[in-house]
């Protein structure tokens, strides 16, 4: 999966010339110094910060420093991680791991600060559907997993045992949590449907709140979509798409439904699946237009971003995420597929779908790299390859990965090793 990194070598030459081949090539482990491509002027050097590193003032001082230092000009920084709060937020729970913390830590207050001081732009990261990890379920009475549990996606296999069950039930949330935990092939946690319009109302407050307190440069959404075809099928969005479907059929189709469904409550999702997915991803869509509209009018300074699937079929028919549409209705300005293959045949395949999309659109894509998955040096080949397609820039995942010391990152030097072979200038995104 990982590509074995590549070594030179050569044969006897005079010791001048062995001594600047090594000066030039630093030896195993390290990014090949290669020519990069020609970069754009205002060419976004992105890295996605996971929430762990926002957990104590010194974490962001470094992460900043170390930033800056390699020639990365943006910070995506994950201040929603599981429904909870990585700032001051009037509608979700800090999160735990701040517990350690004084309360008047703010993470995100200092890594703007910190950032700004030294020329970094920083995003809000905010992940959307996912509530709440498996094996870790929240215990905040304030959390949504436990304030609004009829928030909560239903998976299609207990849908129907969970119709008539209120979700004030401790069974309601356990046979939710039991299908999950024995199909985590696809999840990674408990996650809310978009369906419902109180859950997207909440996003949108939650969007709204940090916007309104912090000088934020951009907004970013990540898990804007459904955890599999396998959701929703809570009663809310059964009740919700049938309402939406009933004007699509003709009188005897609505009568013939409306005897089937008192004995099957997932009657038209059953016999309407097509339809269904045209309803999932309108609810998804629904969400992203209205939050991107009313950022803009606030602050149309701040960019609106996506993380989004790098397989646009995949996306679009099994998350319900029809990130090409929303390029096209210019509902995001940056698009960031998530193209975390090691191959980079595959990767640039992905990268021109979305690069095209965009540009023919008036839009951006900065081009997600899975540096996790990766060497330094695949990183390197990925990032020149992004530019010679005509991205708009780059985000690794992630920055936590690449100061750990691991297999991949032996010293932990991954960001000077990309910053020596990719980086030549420091281009300041506009």
């Amino acid at each position: 999966m990982v590509k074995i990194l590549r070594y030179h070598s050569s044969a006897a030459f005079a010791g001048l010339v062995i001594a600047t081949l090594l000066m030039a090539f630093p030896g195993p482990g390290s990014a090949q110094p290669q020519s990069p491509a020609a970069a754009p002027e205002d060419e976004v050097r992105a890295l996605w910060v996971v929430r762990n590193t926002l957990t104590s003032p010194e974490k962001i001082h470094r992460m900043v420093e170390s930033a800056a230092t390699a020639g990365f000009n943006t910070l995506i920084v994950q201040v929603r991680g599981r429904g909870d709060a990585y700032y001051r937020s009037r509608w979700e729970p800090r999160a735990i791991e701040l517990k350690d913390q004084p309360r008047d830590f703010d993470p995100l207050a200092l890594t703007i600060a910190e950032a700004h001081r030294r020329g970094l732009k920083v995003h809000a990261w905010l992940n959307t559907s996912l509530l709440a990890n498996l094996d870790a379920l929240p215990n905040d009475s304030k959390h949504v997993y436990n304030l609004h549990p009829e928030w909560l996606a239903v998976p299609r296999a207990v849908a129907t045992e969970l119709y008539s069950v209120s979700p004030r039930e401790a069974l309601y949330r356990q046979r939710i949590v039991e299908w999950s935990r024995a199909n985590r092939g696809e999840l990674e946690g408990v996650y809310t449907g978009p369906a419902n319009p109180k859950v997207r109302g909440h996003i949108y407050r939650i969007w709204m709140d940090i916007i309104r307190k912090y000088p934020i440069d951009g907004m970013h959404f990540d898990y804007v979509r459904f955890a599999s075809p396998d959701f929703d099928y809570s009663r809310t969005s059964l009740k919700t798409f049938r309402k939406w479907l009933e004007p699509q059929l003709t009188a005897s189709e609505r009568d013939a439904l409306k005897k089937t469904l008192k004995v099957n409550p997932l009657a038209a999702t059953d016999k309407y699946q097509e339809k269904f997915g045209d309803f999932q991803r309108e609810q998804v869509t629904t969400l992203v237009e209205r939050i991107y509209h009313a950022v803009k009018k606030r602050r149309p300074d701040v960019i609106v971003s996506a993380a989004v699937f790098a397989n646009d079929e995949n996306a679009f028919t099994r998350r319900f995420q029809d990130w090409r549409r929303w390029l096209r209705m210019g509902i995001v300005d940056v698009a960031c597929p998530m193209a975390y293959t090691p191959d980079t045949v595959i990767f640039r395949k992905q990268i021109e779908v979305a690069t095209s999309t965009a540009h023919a659109a008036g839009r951006r894509v900065w081009a997600g790299i899975g540096a996790y998955r990766i060497p330094a040096e695949s990183t390197v080949e990925k990032i020149n390859t992004a530019r010679t397609i005509g991205a708009d820039g780059i985000i690794l995942f992630s920055y936590d990965f690449t100061t750990t010391p691991s297999t991949l990152n032996p010293q932990g030097d991954y960001l000077e090793r990309v910053r020596h072979a990719a980086f030549t200038s420091p281009p300041v995104p506009k």
